[in-house]
């Protein structure tokens, strides 16, 4: 087991508890005294058949009552309307103000989950339960929750800090191969925004991480939690270092868009860094081409399909993140050095573009 305990402004917020299974989860919901306190589980038609019994009977005892909701699987159904089923599911089940929503999930059900939390009754509290290894180093932390609208990543959403995360490494067997693929293009991403010492320790343990061996995948996920927590923590709105952990999103998101999602989160992070990582002078070709390598042995793909950098470039400028007036960019002045850069010409990014799209 390892634990993370995250803070804000000094205070303790919550905690999050890296597992082998299920068996340890009634003893780290004592800490939230929810004795008293309906649960209402929100999954998806994937993982409920896999772990919803498994979770249901871990932690019927930790609470007064307990239901559960089942949504559609896929960032597709990512909307305000599945938002709308949680809402009715919470009202039929009569949950109040200090009772719980737990997400039991990937990052679509984590932000789902999260926001209707936030809103239902003006916030109540929720704990997050990540079966998937892009959720259990990324979106389960630091409260960014949230929908897509009209196909634009997460354009709808609100601040809300889980009360608890609780990530079992056993949910990670049964991902898909471009699921963990994923979650390697946010680790990757960690290590090259934050400790100099990570990104080599990938390079060293990377065949332990292609045969997902439980020591491996439990300091690697342990580390990127690490990394997230720094910049969670130094600024928990967005408003400056946290959007460092943007690195390769600007550019990946409007990926993920124009390809209709057809390409994972992850994935398109992985296009977005390499980038990101032309562009950046610090760079040398031959940390480049280790990082391509890298990548690639961690099965993710390295050129994306053929598009149109113009649809690219429009989606990108309609980014949340970005500000309206010109681009900002996150680069590295180094491996580790991350900086927003607010000059970057279009025909600079067109050709950054290119450079990983195929012919």
């Amino acid at each position: 087991m390892r634990k993370l305990d995250i803070y804000e402004k000094d205070f303790h917020s919550y905690s999050i508890y890296l597992e082998k299974n299920f068996s340890g989860i009634s003893e780290k919901l004592k800490e939230l005294d929810c004795k008293e306190q309906k649960v209402l589980i929100v999954t998806d038609d994937h993982v409920a058949p896999l772990y919803l019994k498994e979770l249901e009977d871990k932690i019927r005892s930790s609470f007064s009552a307990m239901e559960s909701v089942v949504l559609p699987s896929g960032e597709e159904n990512k909307t305000l309307s599945h938002i709308a089923t949680i809402y009715e599911a919470a009202i039929a089940f009569g949950l109040q103000r200090k009772d719980f929503m737990i997400a039991l999930g990937g990052g679509v059900v984590g932000d789902m989950t999260g926001f209707a939390a936030a809103t239902y009754l003006r916030g109540i509290r929720f704990i997050q339960i990540p079966t998937t290894l892009l959720a259990q180093v990324d979106s389960s932390i630091g409260g960014k929750t949230g929908v897509d609208f009209q196909h634009y990543k997460n354009m709808v959403g609100a601040f809300h800090m889980p009360c608890l995360v609780y990530s079992s490494m056993h949910t990670l067997s049964s991902l898909p191969e471009l699921q963990y693929a994923s979650g390697m293009g946010e680790i990757i991403k960690h290590a090259l925004i934050h400790n100099p010492k990570y990104l080599p320790y990938l390079m060293e343990h990377r065949q332990g991480l292609i045969e997902k061996d439980a020591d491996t995948l439990l300091e690697t996920i342990y580390q990127s939690n690490r990394i997230k927590k720094y910049f969670v923590e130094k600024d928990p709105f967005e408003h400056g270092d946290r959007k460092f952990l943007n690195f390769g999103h600007s550019l990946g998101h409007a990926i993920e868009k124009v390809a209709d999602f057809s390409y994972s989160h992850g994935q398109c992070v992985a296009f977005g860094s390499l980038m990101a990582l032309s562009l950046c002078a610090g760079i040398s070709e031959d940390e480049r081409k280790s990082i391509e390598e890298l990548m690639h042995d961690l099965s993710l793909e390295v050129r994306c399909k053929k598009m149109d950098f113009e649809s690219v470039f429009s989606a990108m400028k309609k980014d949340k993140k970005q500000n309206k007036d010109h681009l900002q960019f996150i680069l590295l002045h180094h491996l580790c050095s991350p900086y927003i850069d607010e000059a970057l010409e279009k025909e600079t990014l067109e050709q950054a573009f290119y450079r990983f799209v195929e012919d």
